[in-house]
């Protein structure tokens, strides 16, 4: 009945069962829906992680709405007397769950997970599990606006919990080192334990602290008298490590703290927790260090979503990422921007990798407007004011989700709260400022071993309201040696379609490494769906996780390792198939492949043609996200380039698959992948994944920006000088008080913005901030180096900043705007910038 379990501790006393296999689903709302002897034979046969727009390839729009799920699975009579929790790592975002068509908790957030307890809820035998999930927009929720896709769904994995009435509650133990060094280290302990049986007594409580090697190297023991119905927190501390391993990305070592409950000589319950002994101290002058030694890190922003699968991918394939930026010789991600799943923490762990884990206060540009879906832009905090409180307890009780969570994982150097929620509605950026230092202060009481990070903090004067400031885009320029610890949390942002340029795509990030500066991420190491459509084509691999050329850079620099002949045309003759690995671990859902093709002339040698291949499961058991065929093609979404195509593929039952990969004309390639595990795939007799042909969805609701917003509100920019304290951001901050002025001696002068997507633009509007007159040239770019002309004007200035319209007839596509002075002679200063146009998807 639980096919493809792959967590079972001492099955005596816990059990962890996944419980992925083997769900139905539909897609919409149905209030009948939760009731036990509801018929769902017309729904679909869906197996978890699952997402509601399967499959999906990165279009700027997708389904927003209900979608219910139902579960069916069986209580042996061993369970009898114990207690019995539904566990969900994530479910995004709101979710209400039922057990035998009654209520049994709800949970509003999509990146944290949750639980309850259902004991009361089962019967012998036969029970359903039923939940229902919605991804509508809603005021008071976080986030509320992003650069990303907020696709809905259970899109992590589930499980079933079995304890006895005395346990360990859900990621109940917090462990620290709060003395350590290379010498010794001591280990603190904090156990969060729930009594649900019916007697009050004394429990005793051991803890031993096992080394990377098997080996116990520390104990502590202590009794607690615990009354029925309460939790109590046993703390222990043991005695001195000597000589730790120590955690670092050069050597991961990981310890574990295994608690166990006693009730006399009977085992109540069994819980391991892994940590690391490792130490970090930041500066505002000297940078980070870790374990005593100063470390200047380097990385990338990671999403979570994945071709095809969305953001329902598979741990496998969370690890992959990871040990893919390991592997070019990066030590820090970014998790942008919200919590990843546990085993994304997990893979950072053991592969060796700095983790800067965010929650999801998120602002991105738009109308900054309330609005009733994704797509109006709106401000990361709410504009009206009844919706402000509820806002904040849930920014609040993600946090608390997210360090609870997570917290033991060595690999976190920082607890984010916010990426750039300076792109706020009008008259909320003070009360952003309170709420920011608020959250603050509540993340040193959950967690006081981490400092906090302010991510994307280059606006809105927020920089300085925790302990780490991280900047994005230009404001590694606009913040030198700004007086707290920081980091450049983004730089680069370069659009590319693979194979792309051989370059790091730097951007505003300067070459020398300051002494007083942690590190920096690009953005972006994936390709990632957003409603911000091209903008989301920043990654140094592709959506499928194929390399680009910029990937190939940073490997040479930072591992020497040269990159790989490039592709050259050719005459196609034949396929070539291959995968990451031939087997797959377990029917449940967190283990899958990756499957590459590669376009091959006679000799064998890959070229860079890219004509349409066609992926088919011959025999056997598993799926792509498209069913059992996919088709590549170089004009659909689901592309092959440069010669190559990639798409992972899962198995929820055992046995081996035929795989083959075919084009019209070309000698086609197969391959066999194992699947081990249970229940075993018969060819004609357990029911195939029906097909999911691919369309892309759209919407009747147009995306935004549209042409009657302000895009160049808060925008990165960028000038061909600035005088002190009017620098170029200055031009549009929304104050017409404030004002960029260029030195004036230069020879030429121009400001410059990111808009940070492609749009048609059709409307600049200019403030000058003094009298007089200047000719001037507006000019568009997509890449920032090669520039069009769109506009020549004269703009008056009469000393009041009066804004001054200057239509744009060019319907050429950019997401770099440049205004050129044509009067270099003359002093140069503008007090505000708009830019009006429509998104070029």
């Amino acid at each position: 009945m639980f096919y493809g379990q792959n967590t079972k501790v001492e099955s005596t006393v816990r059990e962890k069962i996944n419980i992925n296999r083997e769900w139905k689903f539909k897609l919409g709302d149905d209030a009948l829906a939760k009731a036990a002897n509801y018929n769902d034979a017309d729904w679909s046969n869906i197996s978890l992680p699952h997402n509601f727009s399967i499959p999906y390839f990165q279009s700027a729009q997708w389904y927003t709405g209900y979608g219910w799920y139902r579960k069916y699975f069986d209580i042996p009579s061993s369970w009898k007397g114990k207690q019995i929790f539904i566990e969900f790592e994530a479910a995004f975002r709101e979710a209400e769950i039922f057990v035998n068509g009654e209520l049994v908790g709800t949970h509003q957030g999509g990146y944290t997970g949750f639980t309850f307890d259902i004991s009361s809820k089962l019967k012998p035998g036969r029970n359903v599990l039923a939940v229902r999930l919605n991804n509508n927009w809603n005021a008071r929720l976080a986030p509320r606006n992003g650069d990303h896709n907020f696709t809905g769904g259970i899109y992590r994995d589930v499980y079933l919990v079995v304890t006895n009435p005395v346990h360990v509650t859900w990621y109940g133990s917090a462990v620290t080192t709060p003395r350590v060094s290379k010498e010794k280290g001591v280990v603190n302990i904090k156990t969060e334990i729930k009594n649900d049986s019916q007697q009050s007594k004394n429990y005793t409580i051991k803890t031993e602290i096992v080394a990377p090697s098997g080996k116990i190297v520390a104990k502590s023991m202590s009794n607690s008298k615990i009354e029925t119905g309460a939790t109590v927190t046993v703390e222990q501390t043991t005695g001195a490590v000597k000589s730790p391993l120590l955690w670092h990305p050069d050597h991961p070592f990981l310890y574990k703290a295994v608690t166990t409950i006693f009730d006399g000589n009977l085992l109540l319950d069994r819980y391991e927790t892994k940590f690391g002994f490792r130490w970090m101290k930041w500066t505002a002058d000297k940078g980070f260090f870790l374990n005593g030694e100063h470390y200047y890190f380097k990385g990338a922003n990671v999403h979570q979503d994945h071709a095809g699968w969305a953001s329902a991918v598979t741990n496998a394939a969370i690890i992959r990422d990871v040990k893919m930026i390991k592997d070019c010789g990066m030590d820090f991600i970014r998790g942008s921007h919200y919590p990843h799943d546990p085993a994304f923490s997990e893979a950072c762990d053991s592969l060796g990798v700095l983790l800067w884990e965010e929650n999801d206060f998120w602002g991105s540009g738009g109308n900054q407007r309330e609005s009733d879906n994704w797509f109006e832009g709106a401000g990361a905090y709410p504009v009206n004011a009844d919706d402000q409180p509820f806002f904040e307890e849930s920014v609040k009780t993600n946090l608390k989700e997210m360090v609870r969570i997570h917290r033991n994982h060595p690999s976190i150097i920082a607890w984010s709260m916010c990426n750039e929620p300076f792109f706020t509605g009008k008259g909320t950026i003070d009360k952003i400022r309170v709420f920011l230092k608020d959250l603050t202060k509540l993340t040193h009481e959950l967690d006081s071993t981490r400092l906090v990070g302010i991510g994307g903090c280059q606006r809105g004067d927020i920089d300085k309201l925790g302990d780490i400031a991280g900047y994005n885009g230009d404001g590694t320029r606009l913040f030198i040696n700004p007086g707290i610890p920081s980091v450049v949390t983004e730089y680069g942002s370069v659009i590319a379609i693979r194979p792309g340029k051989y370059d790091p795509g730097f951007g505003e990030l300067q070459k020398e490494e300051f002494p007083w500066r942690s590190g920096q991420a690009l953005w972006c190491a994936f390709d990632y769906g957003t409603r911000a459509g091209k903008f989301g084509k920043m990654g140094m691999i592709d959506y499928f996780r194929m390399p680009k050329n910029q990937y190939y850079w940073y490997r040479n620099e930072y591992k020497h390792i040269a990159p790989p002949e490039v592709a050259q045309s050719g005459i196609p003759s034949k396929l070539s198939l291959t995968a990451s690995k031939k087997v797959i671990n377990g029917t449940d859902g967190t283990d899958d492949v990756q499957l590459i093709v590669t376009v091959q002339n006679q000799d064998g040698k890959p070229i860079n043609n890219s004509p349409d291949v066609t992926f088919e499961i011959i025999s056997g058991p598993g799926e792509f996200p498209t069913g059992r065929t996919i088709t590549f093609s170089n004009q659909s979404d689901i592309y092959i380039r440069d010669g190559k195509a990639a798409i992972e593929f899962r198995s929820y039952e055992g046995g081996k698959t035929v795989i083959k990969a075919s084009s019209a004309g070309l000698k086609y390639d197969t391959i066999i992948i194992e699947t081990q595990g249970y229940p075993i795939y018969s060819e004609g007799i357990t029911p195939k994944t029906p097909d999911r042909p691919y369309v892309r969805y759209t919407t009747n609701v147009s995306g935004q920006p549209n042409s009657n917003i302000n895009i160049a509100i808060q925008k990165p920019t960028r000038a061909s000088s600035e005088m002190e304290g009017r620098t170029a951001n200055k031009a549009n901050d929304g104050d017409e008080a404030s004002y960029w002025k260029a030195v004036g001696n230069e020879q030429k002068k121009w400001w410059q913005i990111d808009l940070e997507n492609l749009y048609v633009v059709n409307k600049v509007s200019i403030a000058l901030p003094v009298l007089g007159s200047v000719a001037i040239r507006i000019e568009i770019s997509k890449d920032g180096q090669l520039w069009e002309k769109i506009a020549d004007s004269i703009l008056k200035g009469d000393g009041t900043s009066k804004k001054q319209s200057i239509d744009i007839d060019s319907k050429s596509i950019g997401r770099f705007l440049r205004i050129n002075f044509l009067d270099s002679a003359k002093e140069i200063s503008m007090s505000e910038v708009e830019v009006f146009g429509k998104t070029s998807n």
